[in-house]
């Protein structure tokens, strides 16, 4: 029974056997004898969603515990925290994460908070090190997917060889520079009391490397260009990749289709043509699909 679905889902058998364990693993289905046993989804998937909110709460009270301790080694004089006050330090610590890091960049990133505008543009020194093979991850708030300007910063980062996911809710600007040090905003309602900090190898360091680790378990990956499907089957267009990029973001398709500059139908029918190519009955089912080919 796998071994035919596969055949008409069009996926490698590896890819069948990864997803039936996936499946079954959340309650979807069951093996019987040689077959396969569906079950009706709502139970299985309210378990899924509570699961994802127990750990989103997780979270959230880590962000929470992480700034009292920050503010009680602070009042100490920590040695491995430094408080950054102005913006021109700030930027000067930022290309430093790039430019020292010799094996990974790991991220959360809501986009720019400055006070003044700035058009949305890779991060000073990301090229270099992307090009130097510095393994970069970051995950991107889903807001900043809803700029074009800052999707195609994005889109750019990712041709180059970033690894990016997108959650809804990512709490805070950071960026790690291997395991030495790492670069925080914490979120701040008054700008004037609003400061960056950096802190040095420490255990407050490996709990934040903790907290991006779960982030990164949790959302979702984005389309990238350089990412293969099985040796039989094409890459996706730059059309369907841009596509999938805005669906992932969670745009509606009155902003997607504004985005694409064609009508809302026009993106109804080329998602339905998606679903059709790679079997998919519900969006959901396809980014399933589009995940194991390899195109999310």
């Amino acid at each position: 029974m796998p071994a035919e679905l596969a055949d008409v889902l069009r996926v490698s058998g590896h890819s069948m056997s990864a997803a039936v364990v996936e499946l079954t693993g959340l309650g979807l289905v069951d093996l019987d004898g040689a077959g396969l046993v569906a079950h009706p989804p709502r139970a299985a998937l309210d378990a899924l969603v509570e699961s994802r909110a127990k750990e989103l709460a997780t979270l959230r009270d880590g962000v929470e515990e992480l700034t009292r301790f920050w503010h009680d080694h602070h009042a100490q004089g920590a040695g491995y925290i430094e408080i950054i006050r102005t913006e021109a330090a700030r930027t000067a610590i930022g290309r430093r994460l790039y430019d020292e890091a010799t094996e990974q960049i790991r991220a959360l990133t809501i986009g720019y908070t400055g006070r003044s505008a700035r058009p949305n543009k890779l991060a000073p020194g990301c090229e270099e090190a992307l090009s130097r093979g510095v393994r970069t991850s970051v995950v991107y708030g889903s807001r900043v997917l809803r700029d074009r300007l800052a999707r195609e910063a994005v889109q750019t980062s990712i041709d180059l060889g970033e690894q990016a996911r997108v959650f809804t809710e990512v709490p805070l600007n950071m960026g790690i520079c291997d395991d030495r040090f790492a670069l925080v905003a914490p979120p701040a309602r008054d700008w004037d009391r609003r400061h960056h900090i950096v802190v040095r190898r420490s255990d407050l360091l490996d709990a934040l490397i903790g907290v991006f680790d779960s982030y990164w378990q949790i959302a979702v990956p984005l389309p990238n260009a350089v990412d293969t499907a099985d040796d039989d089957r094409a890459a996706p267009t730059a059309e369907t990749r841009q596509l999938l990029t805005c669906l992932s973001g969670g745009l509606t398709d009155e902003s997607i289709a504004r985005e694409l500059g064609v009508s809302e139908r026009t993106v109804g029918r080329r998602i339905t043509r998606l679903q059709e190519l790679l079997g998919a009955r519900t969006r959901f089912q396809l980014g399933v699909q589009a995940s194991r080919r390899g195109w999310l």
